[in-house]
Order: C-alpha cells, then structure tokens, then sequence
C-alpha cells in the first residue's frame, strides 16, 4: 500500500512547486482564481499517489482526453465458464492461477494482477477466480504490439509480467476525512483534475444526503457511464453471464424474473466488472465524495474491493465527515488502518492562510484586523471563508478595520438561518424552488423540480437563475459553443447548503413535498425504485398507490441484489398499512426479502401472515414453505417438520399434501433429534416405490428416497437405482421456490456407491447454475465444499484441499458456526489428517472453534466423527473414544447405520483397541458386517482394514488385509487402496514376508504420491527403508487424468461385455494379478466400481 497516509502531511512540496488549481475560483467554491491554501502536504500525497500509479505505464496508457488508447472487447470469462472441472471441461485447479495465452509466466501473472482478491504473492485464488482475473488479462495476449489500439492492453499485461520481478504493483488507497466545509470536495476535483491530466481513467461518484436509501446510487453513478453507451445486445456480449447479476442493479436493464442473486454474488459481479475496467482501462483512479451519505450497498461493496486496489493498476480516493458517519459507514473508518496507516485529516486554515486568501481576493490593502476577523467568525473553514470573501466582495465591502463590525452579520448569512433569511429575500417562488431542489437531492431535473414547486417553465428557469446568483445553485459547465445546457442537472454550491435548506422546510411540508416527488417522479416515468426513497419519508394514510409502489420498488430493489432496500420498502409499505386483503401478501414479501439474513425477524413475518385471512391458496402454500426453510436454516427443524405436519392436514388439494410431505422428508433427513426415525423411513419407501416421477414433487421424494437407504445402509444398488429415477426428469439446484438440498443429496448418493465420477458430473451443471443465477454464498460455499470431499473419496487430496479450502473462504463470509462452515471444516481437517497434515488441522480446529458444541443438524462429513477422528491422529484414543461413542449413541437411534457414509465405528474401534481390544474386536466386526450389506468396495476395504489393525494375530492381519486390498482395487479410492497396501506391506514385512512386502510398499508409496498423500508417503519410505529396500521417491504418473490407456479400454470393454479375468489377462497377454490392478486403475480413473463401469464408458 502507498505510503501516503499520515507521513506525506508531514511533507511540504518545494518553493515555488505549489500547485494552482487555475483560474476559476469556483474550485474552491466558486471566487474569482486562487491558490488551494495549507493543503501542500494533501496535494503532495495526491502527486504521489498518481505517480505510483502511472509510473508502471510509461505513456501513461491512455490519451490526455481520457480516451481509450484501444478497443476493450469483450468481457470474457463469465461465471461458471472455466470454473475447475466444469461442463466446458476445464480442467484448472482452484489455487492454481491460469496464465494468460501467449507464453507470460503463470507465476508472474498471478502475482502481479490476479491476485487483486486480497493478498501478497501466492495467494490461492476461489476457483472462478482465476477467471475473473485472468480473462481480463488472457485474451489480450494474441494482441500484436505494433497495433496502436493494443497497446494499452500489451502494457497491462507487461506489467504484470515483471511485477514479480521488478517492482510490486503500486495501486492503492488514499483517503480524505475531515468535517463539513474543509475541502474535500475541493481536494477531489483535484484528483480528478490531475487524474486525466496524466491520462487516467476516472471515475466519480458523491454520496447524498437524500439517496442513502437508494440501493447502488453510488455504484451506478461509477459504473454506469462506462457501461450505458453499450446497446443490450452489445451488453450482453460483454458481461457475459454477469449480464442479469450486475445489470439490474446498475440500472442497465430492467430486473428480470427469477431468484434473485444474494448480495455477495452481486458483490462479486461489481468486482468483475471494476476489475476489468482497472486492467482495460489502466490506470485507473476512483474517486468517491461524500463517502458517509453513501448507500449501504454500494459501501459495503467498494469497502469489501478495497483492500485488493494495491495489487491493481488502480487508485481508490474517498473523502468523507468522520463525525457524521452512520452506522452502515463506519467500515469507512477502518478501511486505511488495514494498512497501518492513517486518513488524511483536514485542518481548518490558520490565520496566516486566512489572511492570505482574504488579501488574494479583496486586496493586497486588507489590514490585519479585517483578516483576523474573518478568521474569528469562520474558524478557518475553506467553506465559509470563501463564501464570506464572496459577499464581501459583491458588497464591494472595504477590508479595513471599519467594516469589521459588519463580518460577523455577513457570515451569519452563508449558513443556517442566516442563509434561510437570504433565500426567502429571494421570493416565494424561488424558495419553493429551492425547497424542491432540496427534496429531489443530487442530480436534479430542473424539469422535475419545477413541477415540484409548482412553476411554469418560464418561473422555474428564473428562479434558477436567482438561486445561482446567490451563490445557492452552482453555476453549469459551458459546452463547447459558450452556452449552458439548460436541461443539465442541478447542483448546490456546497452539500451544507443543500442541508441547511432541506432541514429550514417546515416538516409537514417537508412530508407532503416528498409525497408529490413521489408522483412527480412515478409521472415521469421514472419508476416505483426511484418513487420509493421518498414514500419512505411521508407518514402513513393508508394509501393503497402508496403500497403498490413499494411492493413494486420492494420486487425490483430484491431482484436487483439489494434485499435490505427491499425490506426498508416493505416494512414502510406494512405501517402504511395496506388493505386487509394484501396485509399477507405484503408480511409474506417481508418474509422473503429477510429470509436467511433475519431469520428470526423473518419467522415472526411469516407466522403473522399465516394469521392473516388468506383467501389465495397457493399464497399460503408459499408462505408454509418459505416459513419452514427459514424455521430449518435456523436450526429449529423440529418446529418446520411440525408446521408441515399441521398445514398438510388442512390442504385440500392432494398435490399440495404430496408436496408439504416432501418438504417435511426432507427436513427429517437433517434433524439429529427425529423421535422415530425408522418409521419415517418406511413411509418414504412405501411412497417412493408408488411414484413415477412424473413432477418435481414425486422426483424430490424419491430423490429423498435414495439418500435415506444411503444412510441405512441398504445395498448401494437401491440408493443408485432410486437415485437414477429422481434424476429422470431434472432436478435444478437453483430453483427458489424448492432449495438445492435434495438434488445435492441425490448427487452425493453415487459418491457413497463409489460412483464419485457420476457425481462430479452432476455437480458440474449445479455449480454453474449457482454462479449464473449470482448464488454466491452459502449455495456455492456448500457445492465447493462437497466438490472437494468427492475428490477426497477419490484420493485426489490436493484438488479435494483446495477446493474445500475455497469452500471454507465462502462460508466465512456467511457468518460463524453456520451450517456451512461446519460442512467445510469438517472436510477441511479430514483432507488435512488425510495428508498427514496433523498439526495444521488442529490448528484449523482450534482457529474456528471446531468442537464442542457440535451443530443439532446433521452434517456430513459428521462433525463429532471428524472431531474424534482428530483427537485419535494426535494421539489422545480415550478422548476420541468418548467423542465417537457419543456420535454413535446420537446417529444409531436414527437408524444410521452405513459406515461409508459415518465412519465412527471405524474409528472408535481404533481408539478402543489401546485399553479394550476385545471389545474393538467386536466393534470392528460389526462395522464390516455393516460394510458388507452396502455392497460398496470402498466401504468394505476400508471396514477391513480397521478390522485388520485390531485383529489378535498376524495371520488374520494379512488374511484381512489382502481381502481389503483386493476390494479396494475394484474402487475408485485411491487413497483408501494406498492405505490398505501399506497395512499389508507393513505387516508381511514384521512377518519376515519381505519379497512380498515389498511389492506391497512399493505400490503404497506409488499411490500416496499420486494423493499427495504425504504422511503416508513418510511412513512407506520408513518400512522400505526398515526391510532393507531402496526408499526410491517414485514421480507421480498421470494416473489421475480421466484419459484410459488402450490395454485399459480394452479390459474395461471385456469387463462390462462379461467377460472373465482369465479371457481379458489372455486377450492382454497377462496374469490375473495384472488385469486386477489394471481394472484398479480403470475404477479410480473413470471414478466408478465395477456395476457403474458401464455408464462411465458411454458404451
């Protein structure tokens, strides 16, 4: 980060160096041209700042006008679209940074742009990330540098290739605090000024006091202009998939129907596009004024970017009253502390500068007593100083020491009620004026606020013209012929103004002028979004034009990714109140619009709507069913299943009972406290075998159906079976009005069948649809999480880490001990104990809080197993004995029973077997006994091998163990195969078996490579090295692509034709033993077992 906080106020630019802002004095509000006075040091850490900034450039790499030097093209890489292992088939590795085409250095690349999420060298990346980044980047490196309009695009990406080896990135963050009338606006113009001076791209934007509740005022106003040019269809071509996340909220088009993104995915979207614009349009330079009247939205937005504007071609400059910040703003506070530096404060003016500016505007001959009384009344502030000089001087007052008597009534009329007394000297017309222009804030139509006072054009253009002689209405920037554009919006000389009038208008008339705004704006057909800001300010009267516009302006903030703007409409639309046939409708929008980020302000809505006479079936249907999600995410499962339960005896319709016992299924499916869990179990079988799956509702149930005998237990051909039939007719993950939870559920039911392959190829097209409909969050978190424990089922235990970590990443941003986060680290300390990466996951546990008191829902992998598991690996088998016990006394209640899907059995016989071996004998025994009624290799292998490590001799140990290997070998768990052939490596060799130990270990070592399994790795190059062998450090092969070998294919091809072992190994021209391992290979390639082969192979 720059260092230009706090250090460069103690800087002074050299004599003679002071920099003018030029000749019109309406710089620094509106005198005839002067110096910026005792702001050296802010403008030297501005000039720093910039060079920073455009030194990496050369040329500066844009024209002087602030063109761009080429075409932007494109935007590519939306969303979903290279994302690791998507249905395009990329094939990229979150964490691994994609380097841009044309031969530039991945390292480099990564370092020096994409890294712009936050961070220094070697940051891993979400997975989209690298496309957001990289695309901006990637397609511009085919540019031919003898291209003129190239060549700002071969220098970002030049740029970026030297970073890391020449000098970091020198974007970053400079900000401007100070209380009203200091000159922070003044000191932004002069951003901007030398901004485009040196060829940046600037963007602005200002805050407003009378649009804090306009959702994204502050983002449309920075990103709209570089977008609004485009026509939709040229829109779309550049947004990609982004189009219908970030355009409804940037009021490019209007919202669309459908979910609405959730404020983080839209967050991503504003970041994409910024991005983008920061590496096309380099350098780039943001100014925000007026920070603390700033829109939540658009603040919680650019606070969140902030911190990645170092390690882009980018310039971030916000000003802001530090003493007026509201509670949604002060984020702003902390924002430079991030980098250990401070704000630039903004000092009032000394006496000497005051005097200085007195004698530049009124004469060299103002005496010392004139200058020291102009200082006395105004404290130093730039503001009202140079307001006074201005009437002053329009007085032709003389700067003596005989006019100092009259200064203090001269200043009195530049703010508060002497600048209400001023105005109303100006005619009842012009302060009704004024007041309009108050009401409508920033941005004002003089066409609307005319209609708003009431005048005819002609009075309204003259009351401008008074307004602006009295120094309350800034004077308009002249076109290029001299004149003024008279439709140009208007604007106050000074946010204090604008203040002091709005709050000078007496409140009735206040209440009743934004009232008539509201017509006026709906009249000009500026919609309801734009109506609502001031609807919000009048008092109910039960107005049902009032509600309708709300609701309307509620439906369109939702849509757009603003839920809290929708929530602000709706409540107001509640007190208004509506009429009793909408009062409903109106809680059930509430409800909606608060859903996961309020749920319990959202559960109070939705009960009271129920309260309500509902004469629309299908309303209440979805007020029950959004009542019962909020009442689950809540962790109160037991009231959603009871809801259900009471609302499905009063429905009349027996598609609405079919459907509200879906849902009721499917929260049974994750409660830890189901009072008869087997009973429920049987009645879901019963239905699901009676359906056909002719709608969602039958699909979800059987889709229920199928993870039900998944956890039972049942042989994986049922759940498999099952599972197929739910997928028949579709099952979309981003359907609003259902959830995703039974299609992820049916998904992960090949996982647990060893059909791990079947199952990334559904998470694929869920994923994607996640990210296109901007579900960001939670959603994403959860598909990234469960991607990456897929991988882990399959031994790809880097891939499995990264993706869980990126998992992990988005849950943090959802809150503490949610749900989510206890998928995600739940699986991030099984991937770590996997690699033999002990330390690192206690320290994850102990970071997040990973313990004790374990979630009341049912989460997979289970919480307290994992928690058990880790306190096994650090050695402390008492301890985790007790955690796995209690975790089987909670799940076998629940009829429970599939060791595949909750290993406690396995794990708690391991810590048993240190002071109560017979009885882990016995537990052993029954977790295989368990095993073996799925049908699962996998699951049997690994029941086996546990069986093996508790058992009382070394001839069961390798009879058990050879079993294991050999079940494993006909799975796609790779890991669980290395495992296994160390055990039994391990175990002929203190047998004296070393031969054949060492064929054992040598596989091991091969398969923990290939993982990346590095503990295990360790401990097989030990018992190599223990039987005398050569600890040989095997490279890894490409054994984990899904690409089969001929000799593969043509044992896979035989295998599902029927044919036997001894056919294939005399087809091939081998043994038995090496047709087996290579059908070993074949299953963890294609992520399959042997009754799946079929559908792996297409054929």
């Amino acid at each position: 980060m720059l260092e230009f906080f706090g250090s460069a106020r103690r800087r002074r630019l050299a004599p003679g160096a002071e920099r003018e802002l030029g000749d019109d004095m309406s710089r620094i509000s509106g005198a005839p041209g002067r110096r910026m006075f005792e702001r050296e040091s802010e403008l030297a850490a501005i000039d720093e700042a910039l060079r920073a900034l455009t030194g990496l450039y050369g040329d500066g790499g844009r024209d002087a006008s602030g063109g761009s030097t080429g075409d932007d093209g494109p935007l590519a890489g939306e969303p979903g679209e290279g994302h690791p292992d998507s249905a395009a088939g990329s094939r990229a590795v979150p964490g691994r940074g994609t380097a841009p085409e044309g031969g530039a250095d991945p390292g480099a690349y990564e370092d020096g742009v994409a890294c712009a999420l936050g961070g220094g060298a070697g940051l891993r990346l979400v997975p989209d990330a690298t496309v957001l980044y990289g695309s901006a980047l990637g397609n511009e490196a085919h540019d031919d540098d003898s291209r003129p309009e190239a060549g700002a695009r071969v220098r970002v990406l030049r740029v970026a290739e030297r970073a890391g080896a020449q000098e970091p990135s020198r974007g970053g963050l400079l900000a401007v605090a100070g209380p009203a009338g200091l000159g922070k606006t003044t000191l932004l113009a002069e951003v901007r000024r030398r901004a485009a001076a040196l060829g940046c791209t600037v963007l602005s934007a200002r805050g407003g006091d009378q649009e804090q509740t306009v959702a994204f005022h502050v983002a449309r106003q920075l990103l709209q202009p570089q977008l609004a040019g485009e026509s939709d269809t040229g829109l779309r071509s550049r947004l990609g998939s982004w189009y219908d996340i970030v355009a409804p909220a940037l009021g490019l088009c209007t919202t669309a129907q459908g979910a609405p993104p959730d404020p983080q995915g839209l967050r991503d979207g504003l970041d994409w596009v910024l991005t983008h614009l920061a590496v096309q349009r380099a350098p780039l330079v943001v100014v925000m004024d007026d920070a603390h009247w700033a829109d939540p939205e658009s603040l919680s937005w650019l606070a969140a970017f902030a911190p990645r504007v170092e390690d882009l071609p980018m310039l971030l400059v916000v000003a802001y009253r530090p003493d007026e910040l509201p509670e949604h703003a002060s984020q702003l506070s902390t924002l430079p502390g991030r980098a250990g530096h401070r704000p630039l404060g903004l000092a009032p003016l000394t006496g000497t500068a005051t005097a200085r500016l007195v004698r530049a505007t009124l004469g060299a001959h103002a005496d010392d007593a004139f200058c020291r009384a102009c200082w006395d009344v105004t404290g130093g502030n730039p503001f009202e100083t140079v307001e006074l000089l201005a009437k002053a001087h329009e007085r032709q007052l003389p700067p003596s020491a005989a006019s100092v008597h009259l200064v203090p009534g001269i200043a009195a009329a530049v703010k508060g009620s002497g600048l209400v007394a001023r105005l109303e000297r100006l005619g009842t017309a012009t302060v009704r004026f004024a007041w309009a222009c108050a009401v409508l804030g920033t941005e004002i139509s003089p066409g609307l606020a005319g209609n708003l006072a009431g005048l005819g054009t002609e009075a309204a253009a003259d009351a401008v013209d008074r307004l602006r002689e009295a120094r309350i209405l800034a004077v308009p920037h002249t076109r290029e012929d001299g004149t003024g554009d008279p439709d140009a919006p208007l604007e106050f000389v000074h946010p204090l103004i604008a203040t002091a009038i709005y709050r000078a208008i007496p409140d009735a008339f206040r209440v009743a002028l934004h009232g008539q705004a509201a017509w006026c704006v709906v009249d000009a057909g500026l919609g309801s979004a734009a109506a609502a800001r001031h609807l919000l300010e009048t008092h109910p009267e039960a107005d049902p034009w009032t509600v309708h516009h709300l609701r309307a302006a509620a439906r369109e903030t939702l849509r757009a990714g603003a839920p809290d703007a929708a929530r602000r409409a709706l409540a107001r639309a509640l007190r208004e109140p509506p009429q009793t046939e909408e009062r409903a409708a109106v809680l059930y929008e509430l409800g909606c619009a608060s859903l996961l980020t309020e749920p319990a302000t959202t559960v109070n809505h939705l009960r009271a709507a129920l309260e309500e006479p509902i004469d629309d079936p299908a309303l209440r249907q979805g007020i029950v069913y959004r009542l019962s999600q909020v009442l689950a995410h809540s962790d109160r499962l037991a009231e959603a299943c009871e809801l259900l339960v009471h609302e499905a005896r009063t429905a009349k319709d027996a598609r609405t009972r079919l459907r509200m016992q879906a849902e009721k299924f499917m929260w049974d499916a994750f409660r830890a406290d189901e009072p008869d869990s087997p009973a429920r179990s049987r009645r879901l079988a019963r239905l699901a075998d009676r359906l056909t799956g002719r709608d969602i509702t039958e699909r979800y149930i059987i889709g229920l159906r199928a993870w039900d005998a998944t956890l039972r237990g049942e042989h994986s051909k049922v759940p498999v079976h099952h599972a197929e039939r739910a997928l028949e007719g579709g099952l979309s993950w981003a359907d609003d009005s259902r959830g995703f939870e039974v299609p992820v559920l049916t998904a992960l039911v090949f996982m647990y069948a060893d059909r791990p392959g079947r199952a990334e190829e559904l998470f694929a097209p869920g994923i994607a649809e996640f990210e296109s409909q901007g579900w960001r969050g939670a959603h994403l978190s959860f598909a990234y999480t469960l991607l990456g424990y897929i991988r882990l089922r399959r031994g790809r235990l880097v891939e499995a880490e990264d993706f869980i970590r990126a998992g992990v990443r988005l849950a943090e941003r959802t809150g503490v001990r949610t749900p989510v986060q206890w998928y995600g680290l739940g699986a991030l300390v099984e991937v770590l104990l996997a690699r033999g990466k002990v330390e690192e996951a206690t320290e994850v546990a102990e970071r997040h809080g990973f313990g004790e008191p374990f979630p009341a829902a049912v989460t997979f992998p289970d919480s307290q197993t994992v928690y058990g598991e880790l306190l096994l690996a650090r050695g402390l088998p008492k301890e985790a004995a007790a955690e796995l016990a209690a975790a089987g006394r909670r799940l076998e209640p629940r009829g429970i029973r599939n060791p595949g899907w909750c290993p406690w059995m396995l794990h708690l016989a391991r810590a048993e077997a240190h002071d109560a071996p017979e009885r882990a004998r016995a537990t052993a025994r029954e977790a295989v006994a368990r095993a073996r009624l799925t049908g699962t290799p996998s699951v049997i292998g690994q029941a086996l091998r546990v069986q093996a490590e508790v058992a009382a001799t070394p001839a069961e140990r390798v009879k058990l163990l050879e079993e294991s290997v050999a079940c494993l070998e006909a799975s796609p768990a790779a890991y669980e195969l290395a495992c296994s052939l160390f055990a039994l490596g391990r175990e002929l060799r203190r047998t004296a078996r070393a031969k054949e130990a060492a064929e054992h270990l040598y596989r091991a070592l091969e398969g923990a490579l290939q993982c990346r399994a590095d503990g295990l790795a360790e401990q097989a190059r030990q018992e190599l090295a223990a039987a005398g062998l050569s600890p040989r450090r095997l490279r890894p092969t490409d054994e984990d692509t899904a690409t089969l070998t001929s000799r593969e294919r043509t044992a896979a091809r035989m295998t599902v034709a029927g044919d036997t072992v001894r056919d294939i190994a005399e087809t091939l021209a081998s043994d038995e033993t090496g047709v087996a391992r290579l059908m070993s290979t074949v299953y963890r390639k294609l992520g399959t077992e042997r009754e799946g082969l079929a559908a792996a192979l297409r054929e």
